[in-house]
């Protein structure tokens, strides 16, 4: 953990090159000492249907959860948060210059007893040392 999930508007999809949003998140997630490297999961899901406002489909939204292990005190998972939404902030400002768009991001707790893990990310990661 952590797993970044974003849902997008379709409307944006030719407007911002999502593949870059998660690689920008994934960077900025990486230099974030409550996110385990490994751990670290970025996914982007257009969604087709949506309504949003005033019902004009000019509108668009980029929503991301990032779904945390449990433990971490209430201000590490903030100031993560804070910086996440910063870099996607960053990353749409270009769009939103011209685009109506809605940004919005939440982190929650994951309960470890809930939640079984198993990988081989670990023994593939190239070590930096």
């Amino acid at each position: 953990m952590p797993h970044f999930h974003i849902d997008y508007s379709a409307n944006l999809e030719e407007v911002v090159d999502m593949g870059a949003l998660c690689e920008a998140l994934r960077a900025a997630a990486a230099d974030i000492e409550t996110f385990p490297v490994p751990g670290i999961r970025v996914r982007a899901i257009r969604v087709d249907h949506w309504a949003m406002a005033d019902g004009d489909p000019k509108h668009g939204f980029v929503d991301l959860t990032i779904r945390l292990r449990e433990g971490r005190p209430e201000d590490v998972k903030k100031d993560a948060v804070t910086r996440i939404f910063e870099t996607m902030k960053a990353f749409m400002a270009p769009a939103m210059r011209t685009r109506s768009i809605a940004l919005s991001a939440e982190i929650r707790d994951i309960d470890a007893g809930l939640s079984p893990k198993f990988g081989t990310v670990r023994d593939h990661l190239e070590d930096d040392a």
